[in-house]
Order: C-alpha cells, then sequence, then structure tokens
C-alpha cells in the first residue's frame, strides 16, 4: 500500500505488517481498519478507508454540506446593479460598508481555503473529517466567487477590492493576525505527535474556526444583512445568507473537531493554554471592532459601532463556552437577535422571501 508522505499516521501499529509479509491473508487481515484505531490526529487507521465509521458528526455534517450547494450566478443581481447605478440608490456610508466588506472576505476566504488545503487537511487523520473538509475547501471556492460575482456586477474597480487588504489597515490587520497561524501548519517540516506541536495545531485550529469564522465574518454579516432587511442589495445579501449558513456550518464542524481533539488529548488542554486561546480571543474582538469603527464610521442601517463591541463580545463568549473556556466578558448581550433566524439552516426560505433555500442541487430548485 502505498504511503503519502504529508500524512502523519503512526505506523507502529496498523501498518506494520503492510510490507513484508509472506502470508497474503495475513498481510489482508492486517489492512482491515478498526475504529479503536482511528483519531481526529495522529491516527493509526489508515487514512484512505473511510469506514467503518467513527466520527458520524463529520460525515452528516459532509452530508448537510452538499444538501445545502448553491453557486453565486443563481442569484438575479438586476436591482443591485439597478441601486447601484442610481446615485440616490444608496448613501455614501452604505457604499462604504459594501466596498469595505468586498475588500474584506475576497481575501478572507482564499485564507481560509490555504489553510485548510495546505494545512489543516494534511494533519488529519480522520477519513470522515477529511471528507467534509474536501468539502469546506470547495466551499470556500464557491464563497470567493460569490464575492468576484458581486465585484463585476457592480462594476466595481476589481483592482481597489482585491487589494484591499494591502490598503486598508483595518482588514490587513485581521490578515495579518491569521498568517502565522496559517505558516505554522502549511511548514512542510511541521508534524504532529509531540505535545507542543499537537497544541500548535490545536491552536490553529482554534483561531480558524472560532475566531476567523467564528468572529470575524460577522461584522461584514449584519452589515450586509441589514441593507438586505432595509430592501437594499438584496441579490448580495441573499448570497451573504448563504453563505453565512455555511460558515455557521464550518465554525461548528471545527468546535466539534477541536472538542473531539480534547477528548482525545486531554493532556493538551491546560491551564496555561486555555489563557492563551482566552489571550487571542480578545485580541480578535479588538481587531474586529477596529473594522467595524473603520466601516462605519457615523451610524447607518440602525447600526453603529459601539453596538457591535457588546455584539463581539457576545460571540466571543459564545466560541468560548462552545470550547469549554470561561467566557471572557461579563454580560454581554446579542443586540442583533435577528441574526439568529438568518443562521438557522432548517428554515424553508431565505430571510428575503425571494427562493427556496433548502434543495439538493441546483437543478432541483424551486422559484417563488
Amino acid at each position: 500500500m502505498l504511503q503519502f508522505e504529508d500524512t502523519p499516521v503512526n505506523t507502529s501499529n496498523a501498518h506494520s505488517n503492510i510490507v513484508g509479509e509472506s502470508d497474503p491473508l495475513v498481510n489482508a487481515t492486517s489492512k482491515r481498519v478498526r475504529v479503536e484505531d482511528k483519531r481526529v490526529i495522529n491516527g493509526s487507521a489508515d487514512v484512505n478507508q473511510l469506514v467503518p465509521f467513527k466520527y458520524n458528526w463529520a460525515w452528516d455534517k459532509y452530508l448537510a454540506g452538499c444538501a445545502n450547494h448553491w453557486m453565486p450566478q443563481e442569484i438575479n443581481m438586476t436591482r443591485d446593479i439597478a441601486t447601484w447605478k442610481d446615485p440616490a440608490g444608496l448613501t455614501d456610508d452604505e457604499r462604504l460598508i459594501v466596498k469595505r466588506n468586498l475588500g474584506f472576505f475576497v481575501t478572507a476566504d482564499s485564507l481560509a481555503a490555504n489553510n485548510i488545503v495546505l494545512g489543516t487537511y494534511r494533519h488529519i487523520t480522520a477519513p470522515e473529517c477529511r471528507q467534509y473538509l474536501l468539502r469546506q475547501a470547495f466551499e470556500e471556492a464557491i464563497h470567493t466567487h460569490a464575492y468576484q460575482y458581486i465585484v463585476e456586477s457592480l462594476g466595481l474597480d476589481e483592482s481597489e477590492i482585491f487589494n484591499a487588504y494591502n490598503e486598508i489597515k483595518s482588514i490587513r490587520d485581521k490578515d495579518q493576525f491569521l498568517i502565522p497561524f496559517i505558516e505554522v501548519l502549511s511548514d512542510p517540516n511541521f508534524k504532529t505527535g509531540t505535545p507542543d506541536s499537537d497544541r500548535d495545531f490545536l491552536r490553529s485550529l482554534i483561531v480558524f474556526a472560532c475566531i476567523m469564522e467564528g468572529l470575524f465574518f460577522y461584522v461584514g454579516f449584519v452589515q450586509i444583512l441589514a441593507l438586505g432587511r432595509q430592501n437594499k442589495m438584496m441579490g448580495s445579501a441573499e448570497q451573504y445568507q448563504y453563505i453565512l449558513r455555511d460558515e455557521s456550518m464550518h465554525c461548528n464542524f471545527g468546535i466539534d473537531m477541536i472538542n473531539q481533539i480534547k477528548q482525545e488529548n486531554p493532556h493538551l488542554w491546560t491551564e496555561e493554554f486555555k489563557k492563551d486561546i482566552q489571550g487571542l480571543m480578545k485580541k480578535g474582538v479588538e481587531l474586529e471592532y477596529r473594522y467595524a469603527e473603520d466601516t462605519m464610521p457615523r451610524g447607518v442601517l440602525g447600526l453603529n459601532a459601539p453596538m457591535f463591541k457588546e455584539y463581539l463580545r457576545y460571540v466571543a463568549n459564545r466560541r468560548c463556552q462552545q470550547i469549554g473556556i470561561d467566557m471572557i466578558f461579563e454580560n454581554a448581550n446579542n443586540p442583533f437577535p435577528w441574526m439568529s433566524e438568518m443562521i438557522d439552516l432548517k428554515k424553508e426560505k431565505n430571510f428575503f422571501e425571494t427562493r427556496v433555500t433548502e434543495y439538493q442541487t441546483g437543478g432541483a430548485l424551486n422559484w417563488d
């Protein structure tokens, strides 16, 4: 059986008899995967054999992701184009929100995809989790496609939008916070298998699941979806709602992996490590709040930057609770309860009542 160099599989157990056995029956038996050999990281089971399942939650999320498939071109942008071209269609502050959001998101999902493909995937030894990560990577590509589709539809300056991560400080600071955690996992010399390297892996996983996908996207989601709630830029808002639905599942899947790794490696979850994570969460809240201030220097859409300070603290507390860390901010409340309806994957129609959101494939769409 071929061994893949980028897969950190412990060869002392399941693979020990694959090469050099004279008895083909013994050799065949040694290849069979046992559930007890499966682990999210540092597993000894063959990563190329999907079954028998151990992590049913990962497989279920893979199936749910496939069922939620969508493509940007399915959304009609005619009204958005007319609104954008009309000098009175949007205020200057609303136009700033649209451009700043696109400027951040067009590169953020590429960073997320790079983190999966170049880093996380090769260190995961549970085939069920790998299957979902492949689906997630494709969804990140769809999201980047969606932002490009919006930029092209509105006739925006592509060089301005796509280079915002270099030119806009609040966007650049968020990206620069994330990049070191990508570089840790994408380093060809990095391998899991020691307490220190396993903590490095777990830390990067938490940063991307709980801070990037679970915090850094949320100011932008609230802003664009608030536009949609006022019947503005509804095609763009519809795409953002589908992206929010996907990202909510990405976040939840990452949290499930984090908690599974904790369960399988309790020695990694030290008090010092938990304090480190709390510090990263606080930094994430600070960076995202700066982004909120930059994107809305004045009140707009019934929103203002101080509302986001409360919201980001509320979301950060939620992420800490989900991975078993004490809340950081006391008495933080959710000023945007309508966002819960946006995230709900079980509703029959999207928030803007334009089309059915739950379908199996593009060919099975039912239009209102």
